[in-house]
């Protein structure tokens, strides 16, 4: 899906405004639990590494890791096994 956003002036003075918004987005919809940790982290095109070490350097701390996103993993972990793709 493609969303189209106007950002007020001000706000696209900004070095990349596009990502900045959207950065915005995943960052608060993460933070009100609206995305799951994996969700933001694509919307983002980040591994859930690189997602953890983003929202650190943000110091966006106030959602821990939670039982769906566990299950999230887990089901990840079954599929690549079942793929080949990870060794037990």
């Amino acid at each position: 899906m493609e969303i189209t956003v106007h950002l007020p002036d001000d706000f696209t003075k900004q070095p990349d405004p596009g990502r900045t918004a959207l950065e915005s987005l995943a960052i608060e919809g993460y933070k009100t639990g609206a995305l799951s940790h994996y969700q933001a982290s694509q919307l983002l095109s980040l591994t859930r590494i690189e997602f953890d070490a983003f929202l650190k350097e943000r110091r966006v701390y106030d959602r821990a890791y939670g039982v769906d996103e566990l299950n999230e993993d887990r089901e990840t972990v079954r599929r690549l096994r079942a793929e080949g793709l990870l060794k037990a």
